[in-house]
């Protein structure tokens, strides 16, 4: 994936973050937690988080606000009835007997900044059943679409395709 520009740096709430998620993960994996479990696993995430840290700049694209995870949510509800339809979707077409597709390569814009912005874009898109990220390079997405309307431009594609998974995901990326 290109760059449109560098990754912001990482600033103390993103450390706390990562610090949090291996805590949290260290804590999930120790099943019943002692004190002596709580200060390893304490000591343990600050060295993971000061050793990773600086290879985990693509965290730097996270919106760390009061109401992101709600953002989060509403983002896998949008996914989830997304993917619903979707798959309700390519079964009628497979089912059909004239099998009503119209594959094409298509591109989608994206307004979302970060790395990670554009790489859960590019996943959701992936995931949803008649479409198939392709390639990521600036704010463009390339995307193999099983029914493509014929004529169809960049604003049309990105409106089907990538624009409710955007409106979501900036929520809570950049």
């Amino acid at each position: 994936m290109d760059n449109i520009s560098r990754e912001p740096p990482l600033t103390l709430p993103h450390y706390l973050f990562i610090f949090a998620t291996a805590n949290l993960l260290w804590l999930l994996l120790v099943g019943e937690p002692s004190r002596q479990e709580l200060i390893l696993g304490g000591l343990v995430s600050l060295v993971v988080t000061l050793v990773s840290a600086p290879h985990l700049l693509i965290f730097g694209g996270v919106k760390l606000r009061i109401d992101a995870p709600l953002h989060l949510l509403r983002y896998l509800g949008y996914f989830f009835v997304a993917l619903i339809r979707a798959n309700l979707d390519m079964a009628r077409r497979i089912l059909s007997p004239s099998l009503p597709i119209n594959p094409r390569m298509v591109e989608v814009e994206t307004g979302l900044r970060s790395t990670l912005g554009r790489l859960m874009l590019a996943n959701s898109i992936t995931l949803t059943p008649g479409t198939l990220s392709v390639d990521v390079k600036d704010n463009h997405i390339l995307v193999h679409w099983v029914d493509a309307s014929p004529g169809v431009d960049l604003e049309a594609a990105t409106r089907e395709i990538a624009a409710g998974f955007e409106r979501y995901l900036g929520g809570f990326l950049r």
